[in-house]
């Protein structure tokens, strides 16, 4: 989001003791592929998954969406501790006539979910969109966008045309309506069937995790209903703050496109943010419990035809990105029951993204943002990645806390995330080593907590062990030539927790082997500065 444009049988058994409410989740876990147990992602062998990865995506249709990548990078996301690719797509490359899907592209794609196997992640693909059409940005073919002749504008940033544009709020608009295009077929149902054909195509892949169904969907021409509710709200918290009377809409208008840097300042603190933002929670609420909800429980049934292995995920809102709370409704199977393998792959970004105040940021806005994604998963009972969050486009050291303060917010939630998003950039970016963070990839239990201070070096991991799984817990760590040994505690002790190297690489993993027991376990180490 860019407002200022305006992340065994046995061992199922045993988990679901303590997690009594999932026992369709048991029905239908699959020990091939990656699953859900309640709030967490297990993998094949048990375990709990925490994933942490990146963003992959090219959307350049002159390179037919392709050759912006080598399979080097895949073999540094590894030694960075990433162990899943946000991998993103483009339905105008994927079908650029109606019915008629791009063998190059696809092959494409299957070469980089190989590179990303090769080095062992995991791939949920991304159906991307912005400003949804390659006529406007990226996403949507031509002959899917039905704008019905309005006008397309633009503004300072990229993303005001969610705002400002007639042709691009009329496009979604179209395709939530499923207007025909022009072979008669509804455009809706083209995106379904390609996501139906996308889901056979990799139906007994493994590390291939899911779907992501829609990136950041926008309501359409119901958005023209945003902005004037937070300006008024504005007025309101200038008044409040001022003890005067509230401004003109007009003069609101003026401060905000003229001195973005006191908006900022003015909505730093949780509570007035709160504020200001929580009055467009209805408009938001009405489309995601209903058009968005409707959209991606079509898109179950759908996969579902051809797949019954993979995780559907789904992104709340475009408006939701800011912190409102979500509302997105609950996706079932054909008797009513929620679907298990369903995930809520949120994206969280502050206000001071895609601007040149990136270091400005605020903490209680970032808190409240994913203390409200947080609420949403409780909610919906899913485990959350943050599919998106970063685009810090900089090499200021001032975006180091900033990387750091977010990551730690997804320890605290239990959230996994995927970092928007890879480009060379970040070979020099000042928080490269933030992102290298260590954590447990897989858990023998179930994870209860973790979390890393980046300025003591300090780790720290909770998990309650389980004795039906006999895989390690592994935990990643950027450069194994910091790991005090001296400092390593684990509880309660046993032999054989040993150091795995990544090839070529000073980076790793602390193995942990099982207890054999039904059991809480603690461990703790420091790396050195």
């Amino acid at each position: 989001m860019r407002i200022l444009g305006l992340v065994g049988f046995l061992i199922v058994i045993t988990f679901s003791i303590k997690c009594k409410n999932h026992e369709k989740d048991v029905l239908h876990r699959n020990d091939k592929y990656v699953s859900i147990e309640g709030r967490q992602f297990i993998d094949a062998l048990g375990r709990t998954l925490t994933l942490h990865g990146i963003s992959v995506i090219n959307k350049d249709p002159k390179t037919n969406y392709l050759g912006h990548i080598s399979p080097e990078a895949f073999k540094m996301f590894k030694e960075w501790g990433f162990n899943v690719i946000r991998l993103g797509i483009i339905w105008d490359g994927l079908e650029p006539e109606p019915g008629v899907y791009n063998q190059e592209y696809l092959k494409g794609i299957d070469t980089m979910v190989q590179w990303a196997t090769d080095n062992d992640l995991y791939v949920f693909l991304d159906m991307h969109q912005d400003l949804y059409s390659v006529d406007f940005s990226d996403g949507a073919p031509s002959w899917a966008t039905i704008t019905n002749d309005q006008p397309h504008l633009t503004g300072d940033v990229w993303s005001e045309a969610y705002l400002i544009s007639p042709a691009v709020q009329t496009a979604f608009d179209n395709f939530w309506a499923n207007a025909p295009a022009p072979d008669g077929v509804g455009i809706q149902d083209h995106y379904l069937n390609l996501w139906k054909f996308l889901a056979e195509r990799y139906k007994d892949h493994t590390k291939v995790i899911g779907f992501d169904v829609m990136n950041e969907p926008f309501m359409g021409s119901e958005a023209n209903k945003i902005t004037p509710l937070l300006l008024e709200s504005y007025a309101k918290v200038m008044a409040e703050q001022s003890g005067e009377a509230p401004p003109s809409l007009e003069e609101v208008m003026h401060l905000w496109n003229s001195d973005k840097m006191k908006v900022l300042e003015s909505l730093s603190d949780k509570e007035t943010y709160k504020k200001w933002l929580d009055v467009i929670y209805e408009v938001n609420a009405n489309f995601e419990s209903g058009t968005l909800t409707a959209f991606y429980q079509r898109a179950r049934d759908e996969i579902r035809k051809v797949n019954k292995n993979h995780i559907i995920f789904t992104e709340h809102s475009y408006f939701t990105n800011m912190g409102l709370v979500g509302a997105l409704g609950e996706i079932v199977d054909g008797q009513g029951k929620k679907d298990p393998l369903v995930a809520y792959a949120a994206h969280g970004y502050d206000l001071v993204v895609d601007s040149d105040a990136l270091t400005l940021g605020s903490n209680d806005r970032v808190e409240l943002i994913f203390e409200r994604i947080a609420e949403t998963g409780r909610r919906l009972d899913v485990p959350v990645l943050i599919g998106e969050w970063g685009a810090l486009h900089g090499k200021s050291p001032d975006l180091i806390p900033t990387a750091n303060f977010l990551l730690n917010q997804f320890s605290r939630h239990g959230f996994s995330d995927a970092f928007w998003a890879y480009g060379k950039f970040l070979l020099e970016a000042s928080f490269l080593e933030v992102l290298q963070k260590p954590y447990p990839v897989e858990t023998s239990g179930i994870l209860e907590h973790y979390s890393f201070d980046y300025e003591s070096g300090v780790f720290n991991c909770t998990w309650e062990e389980r004795e039906t799984i006999n895989a390690p817990t592994r935990i990643y760590v950027s450069d194994l030539s910091r790991l005090n040994k001296n400092t390593m505690q684990l509880t309660p002790e046993i032999e054989g927790v040993i150091i795995e190297e990544i090839e070529n690489s000073r980076a790793g993993h602390l193995v942990v082997p099982t207890s054999g027991k039904n059991v809480k376990r603690k461990l703790s180490f420091n790396l050195i500065k």
